[in-house]
This record gives C-alpha cells, structure tokens and sequence, in this order.
C-alpha cells in the first residue's frame, strides 16, 4: 500500500446510487488495501430510506453527520439527529429513514469489510464512476451498466 491510498477524497471513488440515495466507500480493501474495515459516507434524501437488513458477517457503526431521522435498530426505534452514533452488532436487523427536510448524511463503518460489494450488487444500485456527481441525471446515464457514452 502507497501512502497515496491514506488519503481518500470523494472524488476517487465510485457511487452507488439508489432512488433514496447515495453512498461513497472511501475505505474498503480495494480502495485503501484495508481488511479489517470498510468506511463510507451515506446520504439518505428527504423523506427517503431503505429496508430492514442484516449484515450476517459484520459490525456497523452510523454516525449522523447532519440531519435528522429515524432508526431501527432490533425492535427499537428510536429519533436521530447530528453527533448521535449508532451501533448495529452482526446480524441484528435495521434500517433508517430521513425525517427532515434535508438529506441525512451518516458514516456507516463495518468490520469486517463486505457489505459494501452487497449493496453493490443490489438491484436498483447504479455505479457512477470515481469524478462524476452521483445525480439522478447521472444514475440514469450509469444506469443498466452503459459507460454513458452515446446512450442519447
């Protein structure tokens, strides 16, 4: 590993786009050469979220970064908001909403790395590639695997 792959900007990495959002993985084995965790930035819009789902194999930590929601963690819900942190162990069902007005921003980190290919392989996920706005204009270029180019 370089010390190029330390530092990490939103810029280097793919999106994954869904239709509640948007998530960058900016240290997971293939980015970073990590392979005791992966760590990404989330953004949930406005009045959007996603299913209830496990990670078998891993731990997640959320941090809210700005905004406020909703969290199910088990069989508890319970109102989040900026500074909070949430700790999700292996195989305990959850799921989050964006309550506000504003899209909710969270870092999701797990250990160990491999959600991330999951929600990759999702369908609904499109892949914007590393330097382009991860949009909705964008997704729907992206979107079925084209490069982009000459879709028109």
């Amino acid at each position: 590993m370089s010390t190029d792959d330390r530092f990490v900007s939103p810029d280097d990495v793919d999106s994954q786009v869904f239709d509640w959002g948007a998530l960058k993985w900016m240290v997971t084995p293939e980015v970073t050469g990590s392979e005791r965790i992966s760590c990404g930035v989330v953004k949930l819009e406005p009045g959007k979220g996603h299913e209830r789902h496990t990670h078998p194999e891993s731990d997640e930590m959320l941090y809210v970064v700005r905004g406020e929601g909703e969290q199910e963690i088990g069989d508890e819900t319970r109102s989040i908001a900026t500074g909070d942190m949430l700790y999700v162990p292996q195989g305990v069902e959850h799921g989050t909403v964006n309550t506000g007005w504003e899209p909710l921003v969270l870092v999701a980190v797990y250990a160990p790395p491999g959600p991330e290919d999951v929600l990759a392989d999702l369908p609904g996920c499109t892949i914007v590639p590393a330097g382009e706005l991860p949009t909705p204009e964008n997704a729907a270029r992206y979107a079925g695997g084209g490069d982009g180019e000459g879709d028109d």
